[in-house]
């Protein structure tokens, strides 16, 4: 089987406690039918780099892209890339304010979202819409994930977030995820429990009453015991065997492959 076509991020969804895994490719910005990717692990896949990037908002042919497959303009101007996606607490949609696109921020960001903890390469504390759980926590290769409050909009899910930085991490070192090494011995229930005690009072009516835990257990057959980034625009032709796929990597033999940083990339795809 071949197909042509740009990349996009996978989608996800979680059947039991296994996520299944979708490979969106694109024409340009025409949808092609999805690949089962769960099902092509085991088997040796050929990615061929074409040499350039399509934006996955205009379509426009470009050697290089800005955050996850745009222009350069597109970054600087487009929602996709606004400041509060990655800095929640910026948001002002709430206020009737928009960062850069009004209708785009009342979609996405005046709505529920929830302040997390998840296990990924560490305890770290996260903020995301209400209705993308668990795509959030398999996107990024979290094992365990509960969520510690429940919010109208995203700002102030940002706040709750911003007052436990000192005290947890908001980040993921990838390569530890992806070997699976934690060393925090703590349970996520003893975590968020400390979380809890250590908010502010403005922000404890928010706290989630369920405490519940999502257990996410990935398609690996082989985890790496060393990480080797695969980057298309250097390897130019990628052809190995698929051992396991985690958050948005597709782990090979010889080495593992960040989907979603290679959106809008044009690539031939053989199975």
């Amino acid at each position: 089987m071949q197909i042509t076509g740009n990349l996009r991020k996978m989608n996800t969804k979680l059947v039991g406690n296994i996520p299944q895994y979708s490979l969106c490719l694109f024409d340009v910005l025409s949808p092609l039918p999805p690949l089962n990717m769960n099902e092509l692990i085991g088997k040796v896949l050929r990615l061929e780099y074409e040499g350039y990037y399509n934006s996955i908002v205009s379509g426009e042919k470009i050697n290089k892209t800005f955050g996850e497959g745009l222009t350069y303009r597109e970054f600087m101007e487009s929602p996709l890339a606004s400041p509060s996606i990655m800095r929640p607490e910026l948001s002002e949609i709430h206020n009737g304010i928009a960062l850069r696109d009004y209708e785009w921020e009342v979609k996405h960001h005046l709505q529920p979202h929830v302040v997390y903890i998840s296990l990924t390469s560490n305890y770290k504390v996260g903020v995301t819409r209400l209705s993308n759980m668990p795509c959030r926590w398999i996107d990024q290769g979290a094992t365990q994930a509960t969520v510690l409050a429940e919010v109208p909009y995203r700002q102030l899910a940002g706040l709750i977030e911003v007052s436990l930085k000192s005290h947890i991490s908001d980040k993921t070192a990838w390569q530890r995820m992806l070997k699976g090494i934690v060393e925090d011995q703590r349970t996520i229930t003893q975590v968020r429990n400390e979380m809890v005690d250590l908010l502010p009072e403005e922000y404890l009516s928010y706290v989630s009453a369920s405490a519940d835990i999502t257990q996410i257990n990935y398609p690996i057959l082989v985890s790496p015991n060393k990480v080797n980034s695969i980057k298309l625009d250097k390897v130019k032709i990628l052809e190995d065997k698929l051992v396991g796929i985690k958050g948005q990597y597709l782990i090979f033999e010889n080495g593992v492959m960040n989907i979603r940083s290679h959106s809008g990339a044009r690539v031939k795809f053989h199975v």
